[in-house]
Parts: structure tokens; C-alpha cells; sequence
């Protein structure tokens, strides 16, 4: 859109900004190893970065980074819904796939519905998780201590624990126990 700056001044054609393009798969694996290999503390990360994405500027990788990260920190406090995870390896060549094909089972209990899932391994993993990164890090526990639950898993577990924490209290010790009721010792 044309206009006049200021008062008589010559005519400028401003343009909007340009509007960020959409980051495809690929560009979203690649971004993603290159974080790895370019981890915080690098100089000029965002250079190095982009140098992997070809067509991309060091801040555009840098604005994706931001959105991830306050994606992340909206799913982690449960504001929002984890998403599936993008993987062309699943069938179908789509989102939405846990591992090699899409909807394979995590765990062995849900290789077999009939099978019952151990949980006692789980929560006492859970808690040293706990203890070791602290309440609130359940991407941490779950990477470091709990490999078998995804973050929004654990933070479902970590809701329940303390709400049964927080009511052990006051209930005495009249209802059952439960697999939850575990502390560390």
C-alpha cells in the first residue's frame, strides 16, 4: 500500500511484513537434530542452526524455537493438550504415529489388554523422578526416570498422588491403601 511520509515527503511503498511460511516435517526433524547438535551454550546457535535449514534465517529458527518452547511450557502446566507426535516412519506417512507404525503399543500391557500393568516400579521411579528434578519438571522425570510414560502421563500421575497425599492427611487411616499412598523411605 502506497502512502506519503510526513507532510510532502516522496512517496514510499511499505510493505507488510512478510508473513512466516509454515515449517514442514522435515524441516521440523531437521530443526530438531540440529538443536541437538547445536546445544545452548554455542555461539551464534541460530546461525548454525539455520545453515541446516535451508531457505530459513537464523531468526526464524529462533522464533520457532520461541513458539516451541512456550508450546511446551502451556503443555506441561495443562492449559493444553499434548499433540501426537509427527513421525513419517508411522503408516500412512502422517502425524499422529507413537513409534514405528502409528497406534503401536507403548508397554506390554497394551500389547495385551488382558495383561495388568505393574505400577509399583512405575511410582517408585515416579518418586525418585520427584525427588531428583522436583514437582512441576515431568518432562525431566519423564525422559530421566520414567522412559515408559510420556510428560502429560506423568503429570497425570503426579496429580493424583498429591491429591491423594493432600487427603491421606484427613481421611485417617480408615479407607484402603492404595499403590499411590507409596513415600520414599
Amino acid at each position: 500500500m502506497a502512502f506519503y511520509r510526513g507532510m510532502g515527503g516522496p512517496q514510499q511503498m511499505m510493505m507488510p511484513p512478510p508473513q512466516p511460511r509454515p515449517w514442514s516435517k522435515a524441516e521440523d526433524k531437521v530443526f530438531e537434530a540440529a538443536l541437538v547438535t547445536f546445544p545452548e551454550h554455542v555461539p551464534n546457535r541460530w546461525l548454525y542452526v539455520a545453515a541446516q535449514l535451508p531457505g530459513r534465517t537464523p531468526q526464524e529458527a529462533w522464533e520457532h524455537y520461541q513458539a516451541l518452547v512456550a508450546d511446551i511450557d502451556l503443555i506441561e502446566r495443562g492449559l493444553v493438550e499434548a499433540p501426537d507426535s509427527w513421525d513419517e516412519d508411522s503408516a500412512g506417512g502422517g502425524g499422529g504415529g507413537r513409534g514405528a507404525e502409528a497406534g503401536a503399543p507403548r508397554s506390554a500391557a497394551e500389547a495385551c489388554p488382558g495383561a495388568r500393568r505393574s505400577t509399583v516400579p512405575f511410582s517408585r521411579l515416579f518418586l525418585e523422578g520427584l525427588e531428583r528434578y522436583g514437582r512441576g519438571d515431568w518432562r525431566n522425570i519423564s525422559r530421566w526416570s520414567v522412559k515408559t510414560r510420556t510428560p502429560t502421563q506423568v503429570a497425570s500421575h503426579a496429580q493424583k498422588y498429591f491429591i491423594r497425599q493432600a487427603s491421606a492427611a484427613s481421611r485417617g487411616d480408615t479407607k484402603r491403601k492404595s499403590i499411590h499412598d507409596i513415600t520414599t523411605a
